[in-house]
C-alpha cells in the first residue's frame, strides 16, 4: 500500500491512533466496519483514535493492522516472534512499559546483609523467575516447579538457626505461596487458591511485615470477588487495611479501593462498585507524583488498571455502557493471559448491549488464548458468557465458539 506522508508523521510521532484514523479513512472505512472486523465496538474505535501518544494493547494494534493492511511497523508493531507472541519495539517501552495489575511481581525484600539475608535473597530470586514465566508459560507447567520451590523453602525456614532467619524465610514462603495461588486460580482449582492464599497471608504475619499480609490479604479479596463472594471480599479488603497504618503506601489505598470496587460489584452493589472506581481512579492520578512505594507495593498502579477494573465490574453488573467505555484503555494492561479475561468481560458487556456478533467474535479470540495456555479460568468465563446467550437458532459465530469448547478438557 501507498503510505502518505502524514501517515508516516504519525508513526514517527507515536500517535497510532492517528494512524488508524488516516489509513481507515483512506479506505473509505467506516469506524462501526473496522470495529466489526475487529470484534470491537464503534465507540472503542473512535477512542483508539483519538488514544495520541499513550500505550496500546499490542494485540488490538496487529489486528487492525491486519484488516487495514497496515505495515506493522507504522504501528510501533515488531514482526512477530517465532512463537508468536507480539512485540512492541523498544522505543515503546522505553516511553514507559504497562506493568501488570493483578499478579504484581514483588520487590527484592529490603534485608540487610548476611548468611539469612543471601540465602532469602537467593530464593526471591527464584520467585521472582517464576513469576516473570508466567507471562509466557501455561500455569499448568509451572505449577510443579513453583510447589518444589515452595517445598524447598519450607524446608528450609524448618532448619532455621534463629528466629532473624525464619522471619527471612517466612517473607518468601509467603511470596512463593502466593504465587502458586495465582498459578491454581489460572488453572480454575479454587480449592488450592484459597489454601495457598490463606498459606500466604500466615506466612506474611509471621515474618512480621504488614504490608505484605496486606498484600496477600488484598489478593485473596480479588480472588474472592472474581469467584463471586462479594462479602467474604469486603471482609478481607478491611483486614488489608487493618494491617496497614496512617503510613500506608498511597499505593496500597489506589490499589485496594480497586479491589472493593470489585467485591461491590460481585455483591450486585452498583453504587457502591461506582462510587470505589470514582475514588481509585483519583487516587490513581496522584500516584505519579507520590514517592516509590516500598516492598511489597512496587507494581505501577495506573488509571488503566482502574479501566480495566471498570470493565470487570460492568461485566458483572451488567452494565455495557461501563464495559465499552473503558474497553480499549483497559486492553493496555496484563499480559496475554490477563487480556484475554478482559476481552472476555468486554464480551459479556457486547453481549449486554445486544451485539451478539461482536460479543462472540471477541469470546472466540478469548477462547483461542485460553486454549494456547491452557488456562482453566479463561476457558471456564469463555463458558460463562456462552451460557448467557440463549436461543434456540444460535447464529454462526455461536455455533463455532461451541465447536471450540466441546470436548476442552485442562
Amino acid at each position: 500500500m501507498s503510505i502518505s506522508p502524514k501517515v508516516r508523521e504519525a508513526s514517527r510521532a507515536r500517535d497510532y491512533g492517528k494512524v488508524i484514523e488516516l489509513v481507515r479513512t483512506d479506505a473509505r472505512m467506516t469506524q462501526t466496519q473496522l470495529g466489526q472486523a475487529c470484534g470491537l465496538s464503534q465507540s472503542a474505535i473512535s477512542r483508539l483514535e483519538k488514544r495520541g501518544v499513550r500505550s496500546y494493547a499490542t494485540d488490538v494494534l496487529a489486528a487492525v493492522a491486519a484488516h487495514l493492511s497496515i505495515p506493522r511497523s507504522l504501528l510501533g508493531l515488531a514482526e512477530s516472534a517465532r512463537d508468536g507472541s507480539e512485540h512492541v519495539e523498544r522505543r515503546n517501552f522505553l516511553g514507559g512499559a504497562v506493568a501488570i495489575a493483578v499478579a504484581p511481581s514483588l520487590s527484592v525484600f529490603p534485608d540487610p546483609g548476611g548468611e539469612a539475608s543471601g540465602q532469602a535473597a537467593t530464593l526471591r530470586l527464584g520467585t521472582a523467575s517464576y513469576r516473570r514465566l508466567d507471562a509466557s508459560t501455561p500455569s499448568r507447567e509451572l505449577a510443579e516447579a513453583v510447589r518444589s520451590h515452595l517445598r524447598l523453602v519450607e524446608s528450609l525456614a524448618g532448619a532455621a538457626p534463629d528466629d532473624r532467619h525464619r522471619a527471612r524465610l517466612a517473607a518468601v514462603r509467603s511470596e512463593a505461596a502466593s504465587l502458586l495461588g495465582w498459578l491454581s486460580w489460572d488453572m480454575g482449582d479454587h480449592g488450592s487458591a484459597r489454601n495457598r492464599y490463606g498459606l500466604a497471608i500466615t506466612a506474611a504475619r509471621a515474618a512480621g511485615h504488614p504490608l505484605l499480609a496486606a498484600y496477600q490479604a488484598g489478593s485473596l479479596a480479588q480472588f474472592e470477588a472474581d469467584a463471586g463472594n462479594g462479602g467474604q471480599a469486603l471482609n478481607l479488603t478491611r483486614r488489608a487495611r487493618r494491617l496497614l497504618d496512617e503510613r500506608r503506601p498511597a499505593v496500597a489505598d489506589a490499589w485496594l479501593t480497586s479491589v472493593e470496587a470489585l467485591a461491590h460489584a460481585a455483591a450486585g452493589n452498583e453504587r457502591e462498585a461506582d462510587r470505589a472506581l470514582t475514588t481509585s481512579r483519583s487516587l490513581a492520578q496522584k500516584l505519579e507524583y507520590a514517592e516509590r512505594p516500598p516492598w511489597p507495593w512496587v507494581f505501577t498502579f495506573n488509571e488503566a488498571e482502574v479501566a480495566a477494573a471498570r470493565v470487570t465490574c460492568g461485566a458483572r453488573l451488567g452494565r455495557p455502557g461501563w464495559v465499552l467505555d473503558a474497553d480499549t484503555e483497559a486492553l493496555t494492561t496484563g499480559h496475554a493471559k490477563q487480556r484475554a479475561l478482559l476481552v472476555l468481560d468486554i464480551a459479556a458487556g457486547h453481549l449486554a448491549a445486544g451485539r451478539v456478533e461482536a460479543a462472540f467474535a471477541q469470546a472466540t479470540r478469548a477462547l483461542e488464548t485460553g486454549l494456547q495456555y491452557r488456562s482453566g479460568r479463561i476457558v471456564d468465563r469463555a463458558r460463562a458468557v456462552r451460557r448467557a446467550y440463549r436461543t434456540g437458532s444460535p447464529p454462526k459465530v455461536v455455533r463455532e465458539i461451541d465447536e471450540r469448547l466441546h470436548n476442552v478438557y485442562l
